[in-house]
């Protein structure tokens, strides 16, 4: 019947493709997954909306071009115009009632940092009665915050405006690692820190800030990722490099506070951190709002759900259950002293840095667990759910091609394939701190929900 050898294509059956190895018969294996359970109708009818393709272009191209600038150090209750008793956190919208532990924690040192309470257990009895308290996401005022992200109206706040598009976003001063309000601490060595933040390192930097004029914060970032950072989870070249803009100009404004300033930013490597969280939602915001645009500008966790939006469904959530990332522990913690997955930080991968970034970065698998290969192959696969490559982040590594940017709803239902992500791990019980630090992966309902969305508009 054959006057030839046969021709075996191989798709997804991985001990077909092991025996035929071992009997040394030529293959051509196809990478093909399956759309994500339940979305064929739904992701037939957004792949023919005639407004998509051009949407899409028009939305990454807006994130592409955004040019991000550190512009000033304020008081949250300045810029955010936030009173006493209200406070911002990570992630969609949450309750006192659904909240996790350590976004607990973080809301109970903020309220002993506000002088609203004299111990936890009376923070705490405010917070669960609700009077005079009101809860809403950093993300509904144009800001972001790692981890637990609690805003309240003392803390100082980065300062980011989008030079291109003219956008404005904000994020907190970072504590550093260990003990942390954003981790769920809430301990006197926190509250102290806190203070000594809102008295002299805000201050110090806004002072320097006026000095130096406006810092590109693209232009870092892009050389960052030169020097082996992925910008989430490794800042250290970062936040060295914003160090060396910022150094002259706190010795000139603040001579008598330099020192001390100048220690704490050069002793804590996730410095950049937040400043780069503020570029990366200025960044994410200019894409929104496109009508058809199947782009995703945000993700985000409160601890307890893990949401999306996307550019052209306007300010609406889609939701699932956050998971709990698998990584490496400090210390005695493991799996069962997790909490899942929080913290907006994930805007980072939204517009092409952390998780998608990681093979600029090999080093970030000492911190998040892993191999070499798995930082490469992570980015390699997030290629396939992105809609472009970003032409200033590069990798060396790939030959100096653009970091995977634009996650599409679509892409994802149609690949299977979530985004992956790379953060902190907090412990799961109020007041722990930062047990450890791994990579996660979202769960689908969030993006299956924002798929059957777009069916609609």
């Amino acid at each position: 019947m054959l006057n030839q050898e046969p021709r075996v294509i191989t798709v997804g059956a991985a001990l077909l493709d092991e025996a035929l190895d071992r009997q040394a018969v030529p293959r051509r294996p196809v990478d093909w997954r399956p759309p994500l359970p339940g979305t064929s109708e739904a992701l037939a009818k957004v792949l023919a909306d005639p407004r998509r393709e051009e949407a899409n272009r028009t939305a990454v191209g807006r994130m592409l071009s955004a040019r991000p600038q550190l512009v000033g150090v304020r008081p949250a209750r300045e810029v955010l115009g936030l009173e006493p008793g209200t406070f911002f956190h990570a992630g969609p919208p949450i309750t006192w009632e659904r909240a996790s532990g350590p976004m607990r924690g973080a809301l109970i040192g903020a309220m002993l940092f506000e002088g609203l309470a004299a111990t936890p257990e009376e923070a705490e009895a405010a917070l669960a009665s609700g009077k005079g308290i009101t809860l809403d996401s950093c993300h509904h005022h144009r800001a972001v915050g790692p981890m637990a992200g609690v805003v309240s109206p003392s803390m100082w706040m980065f300062e980011v405006v989008d030079a291109e598009h003219g956008g404005t976003a904000y994020c907190s001063l970072n504590e550093g690692l260990g003990k942390v309000l954003r981790y769920g601490a809430y301990g006197p060595e926190v509250i102290e820190r806190l203070r000594w933040m809102g008295e002299v390192l805000g201050p110090v930097l806004q002072a320097a800030l006026q000095k130096t004029g406006p810092i590109d914060l693209k232009t870092l970032i892009a050389q960052a990722l030169q020097m082996g950072d992925e910008l989430h989870n490794r800042n250290r070249a970062a936040t060295s490099l914003l160090l060396r803009e910022l150094a002259p100009a706190i010795v000139d404004a603040a001579p008598e506070r330099a020192a001390e300033v100048l220690r704490f930013i050069n002793g804590n490597d996730h410095f950049f951190l937040n400043p780069g969280m503020a570029a990366a939602k200025v960044s994410a915001d200019a894409a929104r709002n496109v009508p058809g645009s199947s782009l995703v500008v945000a993700m985000a966790r409160n601890g307890t759900d893990f949401g999306i939006q996307v550019s052209g469904l306007g300010d609406r959530w889609f939701t699932g259950p956050a998971g709990i990332p698998d990584g490496l522990y400090l210390g005695a913690y493991g799996p069962d002293d997790a909490n899942p997955d929080i913290g907006d930080s994930a805007i980072t991968e939204t517009v092409g840095l952390g998780g998608f970034a990681m093979a600029a970065a090999p080093a970030i698998v000492r911190f998040v667990g892993g191999e070499v290969k798995d930082a490469f192959a992570a980015t390699t696969s997030m290629y396939e759910i992105t809609l472009a490559e970003h032409p200033a982040y590069q990798i060396p590594g790939f030959g100096f091609r653009g970091t995977p940017v634009g996650i599409d709803v679509a892409l994802v239902a149609r690949t299977g394939l979530l985004p992956v992500i790379n953060t902190g791990i907090a412990g799961r019980v109020a007041g722990t701190g930062q047990v450890g630090a791994g990579l996660v992966r979202p769960p689908v309902e969030p993006f299956v929900a924002a798929l059957h969305a777009l069916t609609e508009v």
